[in-house]
């Protein structure tokens, strides 16, 4: 039997949510949480459901994650991983990156997206649970609503650091221009075909790695949850930047990328379906903006 008190709060969210007013809809579900329940979507609308063990409730949707955002920012930097199987590639970039801190302050965010087995991860990670068929992009969505550092950085966990790259990272976003930016950048003519580009400016970063600066968060950027699978993810959250008058750039930092563990795991039919299907709805949103496209700043 749900308590009434417990059923009030949940109503009382569902009109924050609807109304907008995310700041008290998250306040209200941390009560619910707190009273040991969560809240599950259902075919005749959003219910409070027990949890056995409140802390560690699987998020069902991005939004319904702690959010940190509207607390000003505890660390310089939050780097966020997302886990979809294989933890130790994601424990090998987090012990890597740790390595090379230097006394800043780190926060590291892993979102385990892989299914109910849990890993142990490194002291002080901030883990988030997420249901696997929310897709990659909403756990990325929910990565950054834990984002307690000035500066986010999106990277995979084929990724390792071989040195410091937050030096480097700090200072390509010290410059109010730049949105976004990361060592692997790519560059197109006509928004069909792209290739690598040294940059300094590209059309896109590589969601390899990409760092921006959280307040772009703050003002609304978020991946597109319609990428359920990463491919094109990353260029289409590149134009958002890009469209907010924003300049995308290359930073060359240290690292090695090891195997790409979702690309040779997903069978060639598959993924070559999913990428066919997000490269579309990128198409469908950003094919008149050729105007964001570096070629078209060259002289002639």
């Amino acid at each position: 039997m749900i308590p009434e008190e417990i059923r009030r709060l949940a109503a009382e969210r569902q009109r924050a949510r609807a109304t907008k007013d995310f700041a008290l809809a998250d306040s209200l579900r941390d009560r619910i949480r707190k009273a040991g329940y969560e809240i599950v979507d259902t075919p005749a609308g959003p219910e409070p459901r027990p949890v056995a063990e409140p802390d560690r409730l699987v998020h069902r949707a991005s939004d319904d994650v702690p959010s940190l955002l509207n607390s000003p920012p505890a660390f310089e930097f939050t780097v966020q991983w997302v886990v979809q199987g294989w933890p130790q590639d994601v424990e090998r970039g987090i012990e890597s990156f740790r390595r090379f801190e230097g006394g800043r302050s780190v926060h590291h965010v892993v979102v385990e997206a892989a299914g109910p087995e849990e890993h142990p991860w490194p002291e002080g990670t901030d883990v988030v649970r997420m249901a696997p068929e929310a897709g990659w992009a909403a756990a990325r969505n929910g990565a950054l609503r834990r984002c307690g550092g000035a500066i986010v950085i999106v990277v995979d966990g084929s990724v390792e650091a071989t040195g410091d790259l937050f030096g480097p990272i700090a200072d390509a976003l010290a410059d109010p221009a730049v949105g976004v930016t990361g060592p692997f950048g790519i560059v197109t003519d006509d928004l069909r075909e792209f290739r690598q580009s040294e940059g300094p400016d590209v059309d896109a970063v590589e969601g390899y790695l990409m760092a921006f600066r959280r307040e772009l968060v703050e003002r609304g950027l978020r991946f597109d949850e319609k990428f359920t699978f990463y491919r094109t993810a990353d260029i289409e959250l590149t134009f958002q930047v890009k469209a907010m008058g924003l300049r995308a750039t290359v930073t060359p930092l240290p690292v090695t990328k090891h195997e790409h563990r979702m690309w040779t795991n997903t069978p060639e039919d598959e993924r070559d379906r999913l990428s066919k299907r997000n490269y579309y709805r990128f198409l469908e949103r950003w094919r008149d903006r050729t105007d964001l496209l570096v070629s078209r700043a060259r002289p002639g």
